[in-house]
């Protein structure tokens, strides 16, 4: 069953990783990156990935605040040093999140109409950074697999990671988004065997996501690093894909630590948090992860 890696790209380096401060304003400034014009495409995602820094992501679920607030909050968060942004399909059995995300995705569902503001937050959001779908595989069953890639894609989507996606499904799920030109990053849990990883990397494309706690979204104890550079070591000898984690990294200095190991730090339930009970906090909660992930960058907005 182990099929050869057909990613193309090139092993990136594993730690100690370098800043270089301007990397990602560099990609902001290519054609294509002003507000409202979409990153449409999946080099966007492969170029923010091989900086040399660590990226930070910056999970939001879509539909929980009306469509002018939610673009309002894209808006600010994007100033304030996201990177990229992974949007969340609100479900109504999201399992591997805990309660924070789980009451967001409740909210989001009681005002009906899911879908249709994901596309909305998807297409803002990818106007103002790369921006990547987050879901289970049950809405994609539901809606069609190539349906909803089609959809995703034309709202400006570089990919769709589907956090509980069936292992049968794996080839079926990467051919449908590769037709539509949409990277399907896929979500490794930390007790894979590596007999196993390959395969699982044969069918993902965009990154491998390392999760950097084993309990469900929202965990906010200590971290153990050395098991999840164990992990990102194994992960990098099975694949040339960019590793990114989240899951746990709940302040900004455990953030720091993360950051020495992948290509991407993603936080979410700090900020979902935040979005729910005091909106204006989210863009200077999101400042502070991305200072610390990059210090030697001043932390005037970004465009």
């Amino acid at each position: 069953m182990l099929g050869p890696l057909t990613t193309g790209a090139p092993p990136l380096p594993w730690p100690p990783r370098r800043h270089r401060p301007h990397a990602v304003a560099d990609l902001r400034r290519q054609p294509g990156a002003e507000k409202g014009t979409p990153l449409a495409t999946t080099d966007s995602l492969r170029t923010l990935l091989s900086q040399p820094r660590a990226a930070l992501g910056v999970f939001v679920p879509a539909g929980v605040h009306p469509t002018p607030a939610e673009r309002r909050q894209l808006d600010q968060i994007a100033r304030a040093g996201a990177d990229l942004f992974e949007v969340g399909l609100a479900h109504h059995d999201a399992g591997l999140d805990g309660p924070v995300i789980q009451a967001a995705y409740r909210r989001a569902l009681s005002r009906g109409n899911v879908l249709d503001h994901t596309l909305r937050a998807v297409e803002h959001a990818a106007g103002l950074r790369p921006t990547v779908v987050m879901t289970y595989w049950e809405p994609v069953a539901r809606h069609g697999p190539e349906h909803l890639a089609r959809l995703f894609a034309d709202a400006g989507a570089a990919g769709v990671m589907v956090v509980d996606l069936p292992g049968h499904q794996a080839a079926r799920w990467q051919a449908v988004a590769k037709d539509v030109n949409l990277h399907t990053p896929r979500l490794v849990p930390r007790h894979t065997a590596d007999t196993d990883l390959a395969a699982v990397a044969a069918d993902a494309s965009g990154w491998l996501y390392a999760p950097a706690s084993t309990a469900p979204t929202g965990y906010r104890g200590p971290l153990d690093i050395p098991a999840l550079a164990d992990f990102t070591k194994r992960l990098r000898a099975a694949s040339p894909l960019p590793v990114v984690s989240g899951v746990g990294i709940s302040t900004p200095a455990l953030a720091a630590r993360v950051a020495l190991l992948v290509n991407a730090v993603v936080i979410g339930t700090p900020v979902v948090r935040a979005l729910a009970t005091a909106p204006e906090q989210a863009p200077a909660l999101t400042a502070a992860f991305a200072q610390a992930l990059n210090p030697h960058t001043a932390t005037e907005p970004r465009a």
